[in-house]
């Protein structure tokens, strides 16, 4: 079966997508067999929203050149009801999604498992556990939303609210991300910021590269590698740079011999 194409509506440094309910969910086969009350069908007139760009994605958080797509609208303020049912639209349930810079960098899929209020016919309100999938892209960035419509808690007389994942970055324990550039800082000793030196560097993939030093570092020297920070969203294909800052390790202490020694290779 084929979908309907997929196409780009923009990406902006704030991005939010969003995906319209559908049967999607990942159960096991034993729950089409378990006898479960019936659910009350509801119905969802609302379009998907954006705030500053759009992107299609499906409701599996699928994003572009993915299939089941589901187009966004822009729409800088939502109606919260409809104008032909007058059913309240609840304000959406944000989640926090936390992601390390190799998933923002490389893009990953994350499957997230939430338990909602149902509605069944007979009025009663029962959980369902429901397991959402989302394809973090290459080059996404903190802040950016992803919003599954009609999978939050369900109640009488209103729209099932939508759930809205916030996408956060983990704390790196050798990289700080700055834009689509990424941050090191390397220590040396003084006596190899003297006299130059070959440091090992590490990279976001796990790889290590040598960087040969030929002059003298002092406060404040970096080194830029090109190619080597995080992925670019707006240039598929292209990454930032990883700016290699070096910290000297001055010695604690001297003995008279070696303050001598300084002092007549130095100077005054």
């Amino acid at each position: 079966m084929q979908h309907p194409p997929i196409h780009n509506h923009g990406f902006n440094e704030r991005h939010e997508f969003r995906f319209r309910r559908h049967c999607f969910k990942n159960r096991s086969m034993d729950a089409f067999f378990a006898p479960v009350p019936l659910r009350i069908p509801r119905p969802n007139s609302f379009k998907n929203k954006t705030n500053g760009s759009s992107e299609n994605a499906d409701r599996n958080g699928f994003g572009e050149n993915q299939s089941r797509s589901s187009p966004c609208k822009q729409n800088d303020k939502p109606n919260m009801y409809s104008n032909l049912t007058l059913m309240a639209k609840p304000p959406p349930i944000e989640r926090n999604l936390e992601c390390t810079l190799e998933e923002l960098c490389y893009g990953c899929m994350k499957k997230v498992k939430i338990t909602r209020d149902v509605l069944t016919l007979s009025g009663q309100t029962i959980q369902e556990d429901e397991v959402l999938s989302i394809k973090v892209q290459a080059g996404w960035t903190k802040g950016t939303k992803v919003t599954f419509e009609g999978m939050g808690n369900e109640s009488p007389g209103a729209y099932a609210a939508d759930v809205t994942f916030v996408i956060t970055e983990k704390c790196h324990s050798l990289f700080r991300r700055d834009g689509d550039d990424l941050e090191l800082s390397v220590e040396i000793p003084l006596v190899k910021a003297l006299t130059g030196c070959s440091v090992p560097i590490p990279l976001l993939g796990g790889e290590t590269m040598n960087l040969e030093i030929d002059e003298i570092i002092g406060p404040g020297y970096q080194r830029v590698i090109k190619g080597q920070g995080m992925a670019n969203k707006k240039h598929e294909g292209s990454r930032g740079n990883l700016k290699v800052l070096f910290v000297i390790n001055f010695p604690k202490e001297l003995t008279c011999e070696q303050r001598a020694a300084a002092v007549s290779l130095l100077g005054d």
